[in-house]
């Protein structure tokens, strides 16, 4: 079991069972929901639990997902696609202590901003 929260204390989680290699999507939206790329695993819907979110908010960032985040110190919490079927990107940087888990590929690397560099030998994809 993995814990996590946001910044504030006010959303706490667990995940259980296996977690996902971490994926680094540097899309627009991840960028300017997070300040930069996003990094995050992905549970499936038995693997999420939510122990406290007292203030947990949820925001319709597409017509088919949704990101979810503290609305009181702003942390960036989760992601969630109507066609996962119920599965939940984490934000990796959420999470406390060791994980065990690795960057295990970039996406949408055509929209990352010219400030950074991604690192070499971790799979790449434009889109």
């Amino acid at each position: 079991m993995v814990k996590g929260s946001c910044l504030c204390g006010g959303v706490t989680f667990e995940l259980t069972g296996d977690l996902r290699p971490s994926v680094g999507c540097h899309c627009i939206q991840c960028r300017k929901t997070s300040g930069h790329y996003v990094s995050a695993t992905q549970v499936g819907p038995d693997q999420l639990h939510i122990t406290k979110d007292e203030t947990l908010a949820w925001y319709q960032s597409s017509p088919e997902a949704e990101r979810g985040f503290c609305k009181v110190c702003g942390s960036s919490l989760f992601w969630r696609c109507d066609a996962d079927n119920g599965a939940t990107s984490v934000m990796s940087g959420t999470l406390d202590g060791p994980t065990g888990i690795k960057t295990g590929k970039h996406i949408f690397t055509a929209f990352k901003g010219d400030y950074y560099d991604i690192e070499a030998g971790v799979p790449q994809r434009e889109d």
